[in-house]
């Protein structure tokens, strides 16, 4: 089954303050989905899910600074900056129901800017998705910000998800390779942390073949679970998302579909 052919391709924009791509909804937005994608990541590698879902959904992504047609940004280093300002950003999108999905580092974003819109601003998601990384109370950070280029490498390697041929490329590895630090920066300077529920029910996924994460891991973020908590386990490693799209995307779109309901189940 492919979710999302019943749905006309919306043209992607980005918003005024050059913080998120936008998939507009093509039948009237009923609710959104907020991605934040992983370290070293970009918007662009979830650019199949600006059309993956229904027409009542509009998908936004974080675009972080030092990438792409942000590459002249300076980067963010720190969780907790990184945090506000995408809090800051999703602020005029939360008219309706409002999920967060993190993969990896992005799930840890995800964790912290629901956090900061329930507690600053009163307004709780209608559910936080996360992929592939431990939660707050469980996180072992590494020092590989630390250390010289080729260890960053051999750890974008190891995880997969980045094109090979950047990173033999010296040229484009000179250009993604701040980007990259930064993130690692952020990853290894957060947590480990307490366990603060953030109002809403939790969804977590994880590929059986993760090296960065088990299945013991990722069911602790039913620690931060209010409202219900069910966990995906789906065939692959890190990067199980690439192949199992279609499968995580179905099962992110109906806890979507019941979060419009106010069930509030898993």
């Amino acid at each position: 089954m492919n979710v999302g052919a019943h749905r006309i391709a919306p043209s992607a924009n980005v918003s005024p303050d050059g913080w998120l791509r936008r998939y507009p909804a093509t039948a009237g937005v009923r609710r959104r989905l907020l991605v934040l994608p992983h370290a070293g990541g970009s918007a662009s590698f979830f650019h199949a899910w600006g059309t993956a879902f229904d027409s009542g959904t509009e998908v936004l992504v974080a675009r972080y600074p030092g990438r792409h047609d942000r590459l002249g940004d300076p980067c963010i280093t720190t969780m907790e900056e990184l945090a506000d300002r995408v809090t800051e950003a999703i602020l005029p999108f939360h008219d309706v129901p409002l999920s967060l999905f993190g993969h990896s580092m992005g799930a840890s974003l995800a964790h912290e800017v629901a956090l900061r819109l329930g507690h600053r601003h009163g307004r709780h998601p209608a559910a936080l998705h996360v992929s592939s990384r431990r939660p707050p109370h469980r996180l072992t950070p590494r020092a590989l910000h630390e250390q010289g280029d080729e260890a960053l490498i051999a750890e974008m390697r190891r995880l997969g998800g980045t094109d090979e041929a950047v990173l033999r490329d010296p040229d484009l590895r000179e250009i993604v390779l701040p980007a990259i630090r930064a993130d690692f920066t952020i990853v290894g300077t957060y947590g480990p942390r307490a366990a603060d529920p953030v109002g809403c029910p939790v969804y977590a996924y994880i590929g059986d073949e993760d090296p960065g994460a088990s299945v013991e891991d990722m069911s602790a973020w039913s620690d931060v679970a209010s409202g219900g908590f069910q966990l995906d386990v789906l065939p692959g490693g890190h990067f199980y998302l690439v192949d199992q799209h279609e499968p995580l995307v179905r099962s992110v779109l109906a806890r979507l579909h019941s979060a419009d309901d106010g069930s509030r189940r898993p």
